[in-house]
């Protein structure tokens, strides 16, 4: 029988930052990593192309014997999650399950919040979505939610840029408004941002409480299959992890190797 892995997707390298948290608090598991480099950003693209790249992703990690799948991408976990969860899912997989990263970052940023007004820095396409004012406001409808568009972000990581002075000024840029509009909590609604997590918060200040999903996720995980053992069951426990990259390999592998922490060997793939 086949080992079976927890899969984890994201448009590009952000995820390796999310996939690092989770092997750390559950590193017993079989994972497999698929970063769609090659059509990185998502942030920028309409619902209906990502929910089309979502899906070969999902189909992917599912043909390669995945058991659950988690979307480290907001974007993907605000415009494709549900469609996903209730009709592809149903249809193709029904005994398979996908999960995003945006729930456990609003449980986090509304249990930690004392004066109700958090910030949200995303892409495009999440901050359109509206998904972190909605499911916030699920938790707690008197929460005021201040979002930031971030669009120069995720290509200055995907071109390993993030420690230059061009990312200093455009991220005091982005920050600014937020840390003007009295937040005392602010979201990191992109998994590519948590590799800038440092860098926020010395602009945004020592007051406000920076969340990244990188500390939100893997705890809300671990506590998922906790609570499934029927699926956590069925998870190889042999720590092995493999990497796949739509995008050049040699660029994935060295800069994949600083987000995640140690070095990567990856393996390209093409999900048209």
């Amino acid at each position: 029988m086949a080992e079976k892995f927890i899969g984890v997707f994201d448009s590009g390298f952000g995820g390796l930052n999310t996939m690092r948290g989770i092997v750390r608090m559950l590193p017993q598991y079989n994972y497999i990593y698929l970063g769609d480099s090659a059509r990185a950003p998502y942030g920028h693209r309409s619902k209906k192309q990502v929910y089309e790249f979502t899906t070969q992703a999902v189909d992917f990690l599912f043909k390669n014997n995945c058991e659950l799948v988690v979307l480290a991408c907001n974007t993907a976990s605000s415009d494709a999650l549900r469609k996903i969860q209730k009709e592809y899912l149903p249809k193709h997989y029904p005994h398979k399950k996908v999960l995003g990263v945006l729930i456990p970052a609003v449980e986090h940023g509304v249990s930690v919040t004392k004066n109700k007004r958090i910030g949200v820095m995303a892409t495009i396409g999440t901050v359109k979505s509206k998904a972190f004012e909605r499911e916030m406001q699920k938790l707690d409808p008197e929460i005021k939610v201040l979002q930031q568009a971030c669009p120069l972000l995720v290509p200055l990581v995907e071109e390993g840029k993030h420690n230059s002075k061009a990312a200093e000024a455009i991220l005091k840029k982005y920050v600014s408004p937020l840390a003007d509009r009295n937040i005392d909590t602010l979201l990191l609604g992109c998994t590519h941002y948590g590799i800038l997590e440092k860098q926020i918060k010395k602009h945004v200040g020592k007051n406000v409480q920076v969340i990244s999903e990188t500390n939100a996720v893997p705890s809300k995980l671990k506590d998922y299959l906790k609570r499934h053992k029927d699926i956590a069951n069925k998870i190889g426990r042999n720590k092995k992890i493999l990497f796949y990259s739509t995008g050049p390999i040699s660029k994935f592998e060295k800069l994949g190797s600083k987000f995640f922490g140690s070095k990567i060997k990856v393996t390209g793939v093409d999900l048209n």
